[in-house]
């Protein structure tokens, strides 16, 4: 045994960034086989589970696959057959396994892969943002978001608790931003190795399939045409899907409560509310986003103004009872996203803050604020200006438009 892989018995704190991180967590979740293409913002994560490979300190099979493509179509092959796997990935190659990616889910396949978001096609950029992550929102993973480089470590060893669920047995990602948390370094407290085999048990990921050579069976079979039994088996199926993201979030909450009594160490499961016991308004934000904007709500309440703050931490499935009874006192909203919705000129997040609004009995003003593409820094001094702009949404004066954080920084 290496020298690393003997100090994984025992909790220790390092110094790394949030992709080291993550593959110290994928390290600890103990896969049978990681598939990996490296794409910046991603790179150094899949160099860092190759080196913990040939270190000795992952005991994996890793398959250095030609592109992302085959990334996932290996690791479909191999969930089908028992192993718990991995892999990571950014924009461009994400849309390069769009095909396999939308498959994962049908075939209620428990994968976990993480994104480390970046900003997508054209103008050519390779920095962070949302665009990534945001436009595959809704082909059935579930999605996580992290604040912190801590949280990337811990939210990837959840991951996989929540993923081979028996009530959910859906693939997650869990999305960390490109250049803030990706190169981010900070202290990381790594729980020992132990702990973390009791906490996600032996692989579970296969058991409503049961490859097995010796009993042939037919996989994802082509559904039948209209007037035979194809459309209500189709139907079946996609309500299944339904059903276990809605698992997914009783199953989140309880992953998140058990890992902190094992473990100390605490984070909100599908939103966190700050400040937000007396808000007269409120700012919601998703992602490494968050630090700045917390400090901005900290100042306003310094000048006496009653602000608060709603991370979004699961994003999907969308935590919409959660968030509508944070939303249920305030007057005013603004909803801050990395990305946007061409459909609507807005953020995603803000569509779905919206929906949450319409559930309540009252309408509220919401505004929508798009900031923080290609890289872009959101600054204390940005969400001073959101929150002001939200406040005056309080006395009637809404923009009509979304708000672009970042257009006139020079």
């Amino acid at each position: 045994m290496s020298a690393l892989a003997e100090a994984r018995q025992v909790p220790r704190t390092v110094v790394c960034d949030g992709n080291e991180a993550a593959a110290w967590g994928v390290v600890l979740a103990r896969p049978d086989m990681v598939a990996v293409y490296p794409i910046t913002p991603q790179t150094s994560l899949v160099e860092a589970l190759s080196q913990f490979a040939a270190d000795g300190v992952l005991d994996a099979e890793v398959v250095e696959a030609e592109g992302e493509h085959s990334v996932l179509s290996v690791l479909q092959g191999a969930c089908l057959a028992g192993a718990r796997t991995y892999t990571a990935t950014s924009g461009p190659g994400l849309a390069f396994m769009f095909e396999p990616y939308v498959r994962t889910p049908g075939l209620r396949l428990p994968m976990v892969m993480s994104i480390v978001t970046r900003d997508t096609l054209s103008p050519q950029c390779v920095w962070g943002g949302h665009q990534d992550a945001m436009s595959v929102r809704d082909v059935g993973w579930i999605q996580l978001y992290c604040e912190s480089v801590q949280e990337i470590l811990d939210t990837v060893i959840m991951a996989f608790r929540i993923a081979e669920h028996r009530e959910v047995l859906l693939p997650v990602n869990v999305c960390h931003d490109g250049n803030y948390l990706s190169f981010g370094v900070c202290r990381v407290d790594l729980p020992a190795q132990a702990p973390v085999d009791e906490f996600l048990g032996k692989p579970d990921t296969n058991w409503h399939i049961a490859l097995d050579p010796d009993r042939p069976m037919g996989v994802d079979p082509l559904t039948g045409g209209a007037g035979g039994p194809g459309p209500a088996l189709f139907a079946r199926y996609r309500k299944g899907q339904c059903r276990g993201m809605q698992n997914a979030l009783r199953v989140i909450c309880e992953t998140h409560q058990e890992f902190g009594q094992r473990f100390g160490r605490r984070h909100a499961p599908l939103i966190e509310e700050y400040r937000m016991e007396d808000a007269d308004y409120a700012i919601v934000t998703i992602g490494s986003m968050t630090g700045a904007a917390k400090d901005a709500v900290d100042e306003a309440r310094a000048h006496g103004e009653r602000a608060g703050l709603i991370k979004v931490k699961t994003y999907r499935p969308f935590p919409l009872q959660a968030m509508t009874q944070a939303l249920a006192h305030v007057d005013a909203v603004g909803v801050v996203d990395r990305s946007v919705s061409f459909g609507w000129n807005s953020g995603p997040l803000y569509q779905d803050v919206l929906c949450a609004l319409g559930t309540l009995a009252r309408r509220i003003p919401a505004l929508s604020f798009i900031g923080g593409l290609a890289g872009a820094d959101m600054t204390t001094q940005h969400f001073a200006r959101v929150l002001e702009t939200t406040r005056q949404a309080l006395v009637g004066a809404q923009p009509l438009a979304p708000v672009w954080m970042n257009e006139t920084d020079r």
